[in-house]
């Protein structure tokens, strides 16, 4: 069932990255189990500031190479898996720079995936250090704003690891850093954007809720944001659902899905209206949509909301068929048990009597 969690649960550690302040070069702990290397970065001299990720300043079609240290702190050989990835944002306001199923935004022009490149695996032997590249190729298009995303780096797994994570068939903890990073060419401050995509019905955590898509449409970070929604049926005035989340950011070029939950109430087929208001700072948007639920996905997140499901838990035709089956077995035990004890006493009754006859 969809309700039951995946057995791999990854406790992302946003080490060096944007959305938290730490310093340039961490050490993973040699005792920590599952991490046995630390990483640093070396940073080149168009790094912007002293933040502990690369902030590079770029020019157009510039070709450069930066590098990340890699340090294997165990007895044994180790691999390092490696990938780059956009930064996106997440249902929860957090901007994210790992690999994720959230799909870009069509007003990101420049995906880092296509101007960064980085090694797919690297092999490190035991306390060895290795600088790896990263190779970064700008557009040939000057642009204003930031391209945005993250280096993301975690040990590969060996066969015994594999075996090991099959055999347990429970939670497996990942260690994971991610290393963020920021092109630009300008110093030009870009405003924020915010455009409405749609409201729909679909289904956060395995629950009902009203999906609201925006999306900021430039190439500029939006911090502290206040997303306050509201789900009316339409013609009324009265507010049926309403869900106000404060302290969200959004990454350039990136949409957000943000759930108003039914709090375990069944999705009814009909004509809606959403009212969304965000604010970030002085700066307000605000839109009013109607939308419309259908009977086919109503019944189909009705089916598959867990909570829903177990409201249901009881089916009483199912309980009536079990208890009656059990009835039936008691009733069949008792009736078989009477007739043996019956058929006993009428042996021991016509016993008695031959006695008496004697």
């Amino acid at each position: 069932m969809k309700y039951y969690f995946k057995q791999s649960i990854f406790f992302i550690l946003y080490i060096s990255c944007l959305a938290f302040i730490i310093p340039q070069t961490t050490y993973a702990k040699e005792e920590s189990p599952g991490i046995g290397y630390s990483y640093k970065i070396i940073k080149p001299k168009n790094q912007v500031g002293s933040a502990g990720y690369f902030d590079l300043r770029m020019t157009p079609e510039q070709k450069q190479t930066v590098e990340v240290e890699l340090y294997n702190m165990t007895d044994k050989e180790l691999s390092v898996d490696m990938s780059i990835n956009s930064a996106k944002t997440n249902s929860n306001g957090v901007i994210e720079y790992g690999p994720t199923k959230i799909e870009n935004d069509p007003s990101l022009k420049y995906d880092i995936k296509d101007i960064v490149k980085v090694p797919e695996k690297v092999s490190l032997a035991p306390k060895e250090t290795k600088r790896v590249a990263v190779e970064i190729a700008m557009p040939k298009e000057k642009y204003d704003g930031y391209i945005s995303g993250g280096i993301y780096l975690q040990k590969s797994e060996t066969e015994e690891e594999k075996k090991a994570a099959a055999a347990t068939k429970g939670v497996v903890n990942k260690y994971v850093f991610i290393i963020g990073m920021l092109l630009s060419e300008s110093d030009t401050t870009l405003q924020p954007n915010l455009s409405f995509n749609k409201i729909s019905a679909g289904l956060t955590n395995y629950r009902n809720a009203f999906l609201v898509n925006f999306s900021n449409t430039k190439a500029t970070y939006v911090e502290g944001m206040t997303v306050d929604t509201q789900i009316l049926k339409k013609g009324s005035d009265e507010v049926l659902y309403e869900t106000k989340k404060e302290n969200y950011r959004m990454a350039p070029n990136s949409s957000m899905t943000f759930p108003v939950q039914l709090n375990g109430e069944s999705f009814v087929a009909g004509d809606y209206v959403g009212h969304i208001l965000v604010t970030a700072g002085d700066k307000k948007w605000e839109w009013q949509e109607e939308f419309n639920i259908t009977k086919e996905n109503a019944d189909k997140y009705n089916e598959e909301d867990v909570s829903l499901i177990q409201d249901r838990g009881i089916n009483w035709k199912i309980i009536a068929a079990i208890t009656g089956g059990i009835l039936a077995s008691l009733l069949g035990i008792y009736l078989l048990v009477n007739r043996l004890s019956n058929k006993k006493n009428k042996k021991k009754r016509k016993k008695k009597q031959k006695e008496k006859a004697k």
